[in-house]
């Protein structure tokens, strides 16, 4: 994902929380009473997304032949993971409706019509929109049919769908241990246990993200979903299993999805029989009643530690991490994967948890350990470690296990919220392949981003040109300025020296940047013919194909340099020519408008500037994935890297107390110069701190404001 697509979300995200945020100023709604209806609102606009994208290629299918022309059918948007919407249902159809018509009884009828239609959604959706003022909900469907969530989809719409399922179903679960699950931490543990096949069981579901997210991993090989895999799940909550029954069909997909406490209750008789289990439980819980649990089948490595409630004298689990920990390696059959976030005090509890996590080494089936920085929950900043057990482990591994430690790889998304780039994501997987003894799977990796590189290259030509004839156009209108300002009375050429002395350092830095930008466009072009005629699949030919782009790379962040300093000068020159004028009454003469209007060009150039510098960025971006991986992998080996991963035998664990925290074993990396700082980067990022400062301080005014107003000051 690209900075700007990056920034897009970002500012999606910051304006969908403002329009719900009027609820709370605008209707006599408390949050409890309002979560559901909007997040159905929004359920209406993801599915109608879904909805006109499979309809368009459906179509496309027919009018190509591929399929006959008849009346669509359910299944045929089932197979593009959507839902066939009846009329009433579809966002555009609703926002036809005529002003005087009731939009709550309409938005009533389009959940009713897609539960009569989708039979999983029975009685799930929700349909209080009766206690709503209509023109706050028109406001709503407004604001929800924007052009940048009408263009959303895939991974952007899911992402803003579950940023609100967090902000509202999850907000006050935190307190109880829970924790909404951040999509790159799902799809990290996708990544390790591949979970492409048969029966995947998440014992506390939440909003369902981890079968989403394994439908993507199935479909992105080419397979079909609802013939591979089967998903179930148990939630403790009735409201979040009907947004994990919305989550889940918004995308197409179907789950048996069952109310029941795990810690007591195994309601779908899974013991042994998962072949993944995945999850994100609530951490450290102490309050489990160690009488229920006791003797229970799914505990086969014992209780960790019981202590005595003081008040209702009742014996407890002393804390249940290690009960979910024995729960999910018990619903593993024998060839099965587990992987779930879990608290980073667990990795080294202990006492009873310490013998619980011995028995659990002993077995062979711990496979990789994950350390992850604070920062990357959007409720808490608590560290955690993501545990993976693999039962079906081959013979010649299971005395290791693998030690990643992340806490260093990140990528900033707000001031408080950090995730994984899915670069940063594939080469953490890219580890895991190494360590599986799957070097053909590092090299596509390694390959696949000179595919990137090339398919950037040929995008830069056409973003530096359309900066190159906006940056043009404002430089004639400058010399023309300049060469016709003496005209204006009293405007002597000592005046008109600074702007005369700015447009000439402007066309001398473009002479030489249109120089250095031919040559170099040539040059990449070479790369990427040489390249792509000849791709580079053996580890020493993509050694070389890297070490070949390097001076590139060093001569394309010049460029962009360059093409940053023209935009100065540019600026620069339009103000000073502002400034000759800025005594002349307004319209006395044209060159008061030529000034002006060079100006206001200069907020489109600072665009196309953007635009230009970003693309260039992107191929030494990828260039610098291929740099991070061949440095410490530079066999496509697996290599112990200090500070980063090591495989570690079961005689280290024991060594070190049965600790399965990564940092203890991967030692320390060497300090490094960090060669590809990027110092726009670092201002961007203080940009988003006081961004979400000021956001921050308006919301705490506000609401200063309405408590002075309800006591009547």
């Amino acid at each position: 994902m690209t900075g700007n697509a990056l920034k897009n979300i970002e500012q999606i995200e910051a304006s969908l929380w403002d329009a719900a945020d009027q609820l709370r100023s605008n209707s006599k709604l408390t949050s409890s009473e309002y979560v559901m209806p909007v997040l159905g609102i929004i359920f209406l606009r993801h599915a109608a997304n879904r909805y006109y994208a499979a309809k368009a290629a459906i179509e496309a299918d027919q009018a190509a032949g591929k399929m006959p022309k008849r009346p669509l059918l359910q299944a045929d948007f089932k197979k593009r993971r959507a839902m066939l919407l009846p009329r009433e249902a579809q966002f555009d159809e609703l926002l036809r409706l005529p002003k005087d018509a009731d939009l709550g009884a309409a938005l009533l009828g389009a959940m009713n019509a897609i539960e009569a239609a989708f039979p999983p959604l029975a009685d799930q959706l929700p349909k209080d929109y009766e206690g709503f003022d209509p023109d706050l909900l028109e406001n709503l469907l407004r604001i929800f049919d924007s052009e940048a969530l009408r263009t959303a989809s895939g991974d952007v719409f899911g992402r803003i769908y579950e940023y609100f399922l967090m902000k509202f179903a999850m907000q006050g679960a935190q307190d109880n241990g829970e924790f909404f699950t951040p999509p790159s931490l799902v799809q990290t543990i996708v990544n390790v246990i591949e979970p492409d096949h048969g029966v995947v069981f998440d014992p506390a579901c939440g909003s369902g993200g981890m079968f989403v997210q394994s439908s993507h991993f199935v479909e992105e090989r080419g397979r079909d979903t609802s013939h591979e895999v089967t998903f179930y799940g148990q939630e403790k909550t009735g409201t979040t299993i009907r947004l994990a029954n919305m989550n889940l069909a918004v995308h197409g997909l179907e789950g048996d999805i069952r109310e029941a406490n795990t810690f007591y209750e195994d309601l779908h008789s899974l013991f042994g029989r998962c072949d993944f289990v995945m999850a994100n439980p609530p951490f450290n819980v102490d309050m489990v009643d160690a009488s229920r649990v006791s003797g229970d089948c799914r505990l086969p490595f014992g209780l960790p530690g019981i202590t005595k409630n003081k008040q209702t004298k009742k014996e407890t689990v002393s804390n249940g991490n290690y009960l979910w920990i024995s729960y999910f390696w018990s619903y593993l059959s024998e060839t099965g994967r587990a992987g779930f976030v879990m608290s980073s005090q667990a990795s080294s509890g202990g006492h009873g948890e310490a013998l619980v996590r011995r028995k659990l080494v002993e077995t062979g089936d711990v496979d990789v350990m994950i350390a992850i920085r604070s920062n990357f929950f959007y409720t808490r900043t608590v560290p955690c470690e993501l545990w993976h057990l693999d039962r079906g482990k081959p013979e010649e591994r299971r005395d290791l296990v693998l030690m990643i430690d992340a806490r260093n790889v990140y990528r900033k998304v707000t001031r408080k919220i950090y995730d994984f780039s899915p670069e940063q994501l594939a080469n953490l997987t890219a580890i895991v392949w190494l360590y599986r003894g799957q070097r053909q799977r590092f090299l596509d990796l390694v390959a696949g981003y000179f595919d990137r590189i090339r398919d950037e290259i040929a995008l830069i030509e056409d973003a530096v040109l359309a900066f190159e004839e906006r940056l043009v156009e404002i430089e004639d209108g400058l010399k023309a300025f300049a060469d016709g300002v003496g005209g204006i009375a009293g405007i002597d050429e000592a005046q008109r020296k600074p702007l005369a002395d700015a447009l000439t350092e402007l066309t001398e830095t473009e002479s030489a940047y249109e120089t250095d930008r031919a040559t170099l466009l040539n040059t990449l072009a070479t790369f990427a013919e040489v390249t792509s005629k000849t791709p580079p699949d053996s580890n020493e030919e993509q050694h070389a194909a890297r070490h070949a782009f390097a001076p590139l790379a060093d001569r394309t962040k010049g460029l962009v340099k360059q093409i940053d300093l023209l935009y100065k000068l540019a600026a620069r020159a339009a103000q000073l020519a502002q400034d000759l004028t800025r005594d002349e009454p307004e319209g006395a003469n044209s060159f008061v408008r030529d000034a002006k209007a060079m100006s206001r060009r200069l907020k489109p150039l600072d665009a196309d500037r953007k635009t230009a510098v970003e693309q260039l960025k992107l191929a030494v971006y990828f260039h610098r994935q291929i740099l991070w991986l061949q440095e410490r992998f530079p066999e496509a080996e697996f290599v112990a890297v200090p500070g980063l991963c090591k495989a570690v035998t079961r005689a280290e664990i024991e060594a070190a107390d049965w600790s399965l925290t990564p940092g203890r074993y991967v030692g320390v990396a060497p300090p490094e110069e960090d060669e590809n700082f990027d110092f726009e980067q670092t201002l961007r990022d203080i940009h988003i701190e006081l961004a979400d400062l000021n956001r921050e301080a308006a919301e705490l005014a506000a609401r200063i404001q309405e408590n002075f107003e309800e006591l009547g000051v």
